[in-house]
């Protein structure tokens, strides 16, 4: 197989510690000429479906590429480590559910194996970091050409661990809606699309008491006013012209917000 010129590397192990350097230095003992684009390590420690989100939304902007994720609190435990096929790329890391977005985004499933193969491991494989001594060298190795048949025994794709779908509700000219993530800035991501908001009123309400107003940048409301729009991911987002939106409404993902007219 050529393999692939690009590994991406998502991880809820932060940058205040060694963690994601040891892992880049796993790849570069397998691939030293594979590329690494650091997706984020600043995903919410074991918080899966922020992981997921954010590697679903990135994995299509990206070249053909190995992601390698690592958003594991079962480390140690009985569950497995995956390789995905899409139409796009592979997918690395715990049968968690934190692959499966990501693996729709590209195209979807094709194939899994279960990642068992100890010629691939980092010596003696840690209990608690598997990002370095299983996922990481994985990656660099089918990066480097490797089939991904070579990773372990193929997988019932039936069988992978899935996250709950997020609760999406549309009525007649009403969206309710799970907040999905919010970014750095404050702005709330829901789980609707972003065509959701199409026949909407332009006046809205928020879980029945927050006034907004439906529209397209941020500049559509005045400063501290709230805004209803299609984010860059194509889904529904909640924002505050030079503010926070997640401290307007007090939401943490997994809340409902319903979006109503005024």
């Amino acid at each position: 197989m050529a393999g692939y010129g690009w590994i991406s590397f998502t991880t809820d192990y932060g940058t205040f510690d060694g963690f994601v350097a040891a892992c880049h230095g796993s790849m570069a003992k397998v691939a030293p000429d594979v590329r690494v684009i650091d997706v984020t390590h600043h995903v919410p420690p074991a918080d899966v479906a922020r992981g997921a989100a954010v590697l679903a939304q990135t994995a299509p902007y990206l070249p053909a590429a190995v992601h390698v994720a690592v958003v594991d609190p079962g480390v140690g435990t009985a569950r497995r480590g995956i390789v995905l096929t899409t139409p796009n790329g592979l997918l690395v890391g715990p049968d968690n559910g934190l692959l499966i977005w990501a693996a729709e985004a590209l195209g979807g499933i094709t194939g899994a194996y279960e990642l068992a193969n100890k010629d691939w491991m980092l010596g003696d494989v840690s209990r608690t970091f598997h990002g370095r001594d299983v996922f990481a060298p994985a990656g660099a190795h089918l990066a480097a050409g490797a089939a991904p048949e070579q990773a372990g025994p193929a997988v019932d794709t039936d069988s992978l661990v899935r996250l709950p779908a997020p609760l999406v509700t549309v009525g007649d000219g009403w969206i309710e809606a799970e907040v999905l993530t919010v970014d750095r800035f404050g702005n709330v991501q829901l789980a609707a699309e972003g065509a959701m908001l199409t026949g909407l009123s332009t006046d809205l309400l928020l879980n029945g008491t927050v006034r907004a107003r439906r529209g397209a940048t941020f500049a559509d409301v005045g400063p501290g006013d709230l805004l209803v729009y299609p984010d860059s991911a194509d889904r529904v987002a909640i924002a505050v012209n030079n503010g926070r939106a997640v401290v307007v409404l007090s939401v943490v993902p997994g809340d409902i917000v319903k979006i109503t007219p005024r």
